[in-house]
This record gives C-alpha cells, sequence and structure tokens, in this order.
C-alpha cells in the first residue's frame, strides 16, 4: 500500500512540473509580461473586440499590445493605450485602425506608418484613428437588401387621397 501512495505521489508531481513547463514555455514564447517600449494612445468611437493584451501589429508583425482602455465619460471616445517596441519609431502622421484577422479571426490595432519625418513620441496620439465596424450589422443590412436600398422609404398616402 505504502508502495502504491509513493509512485502516485511522483506521477502527480511530473505533472505538475510537466504543466508549469508549458505555462513556462507559453510565457516566453508569447512575449507576455515583456512590456519595453513607449506608450502611444489613439482616441476611438468604438473598439468591440478589443481587449488588454490585444496585438498592435505593423505589416501584419507584432509591435506591441493594447495595456489600458479608458472611456471618458464627456464625449463617450474611448482612449486605447498600446505600448510598442523601443525599436520601432513612427512618423507622427501614422494611423491606427481596428481589423480583423480573417473572417472569423480575432480583433488586433493594425498600424499604418505615415511619411512625416518627426516620429510620434511616449504619450502621443494618433491624428487618424477608425474604430471596429460591426461585420455582422453589415452582412445583415446586405442580406435584408437595405444596403442596396439607397432611397428613403416613400410616405403612406391616407386612402381616399390618391392623385
Amino acid at each position: 500500500m505504502q508502495q502504491n501512495n509513493i509512485a502516485e505521489t511522483l506521477v502527480g508531481a511530473a505533472v505538475v512540473a510537466v504543466a508549469i513547463a508549458f505555462l513556462a514555455f507559453g510565457y516566453l514564447r508569447t512575449g507576455a509580461g515583456t512590456l519595453s517600449g513607449y506608450e502611444i494612445n489613439a482616441k476611438m468611437p468604438k473598439v468591440d473586440g478589443l481587449s488588454v493584451g490585444t496585438d498592435v501589429r505593423l505589416s501584419g508583425i507584432k509591435i506591441g499590445t493594447v495595456t489600458a482602455l479608458t472611456l471618458d465619460p464627456v464625449n463617450y471616445l474611448v482612449t486605447v493605450h498600446m505600448n510598442v517596441r523601443d525599436d520601432i519609431k513612427l512618423p507622427v502622421d501614422s494611423s491606427v485602425l481596428v481589423t480583423q484577422a480573417g473572417f472569423l479571426g480575432g480583433q488586433y490595432l493594425s498600424i499604418t506608418p505615415g511619411g512625416d519625418e518627426k516620429m510620434m513620441v511616449a504619450g502621443a496620439f494618433f491624428q487618424s484613428a477608425q474604430g471596429s465596424i460591426d461585420v455582422m450589422n453589415l452582412v445583415g443590412r446586405f442580406a435584408t437588401g437595405a444596403a442596396t436600398s439607397n432611397q428613403p422609404p416613400k410616405p403612406a398616402v391616407p386612402p381616399g387621397a390618391g392623385p
């Protein structure tokens, strides 16, 4: 009986050690926790699908992460705080938009660099920022034909008031 308990304890310890190794590998491989860089910000009207930890990409390459989302109670715009790698310098006329990785993929922030020679500094805001687009609403509008009908509805004519 004592031999069984020792074997079970050793197997349990091995399982815990493997789990810790997987967590450590995932933590180091994804770059989680590495926030060496500078903060830049964007004000957006809608940030559906974004959260802390969302990727910030430039030309499809991850260059940073979203560190915080705050709502301005006066104008209801969301300030997106991002941490971008120190070795990536962005022109001040760069733009950012919320986009999606494929039709069913997750949201991320895509940065399009501008052409200005002056670079953004820590704490700067993007001059041009586009929030998320409600894809399901667009699909629904297209499916019902509302997207193709640009004419306003005709007013109802009371009975007997015809031409």
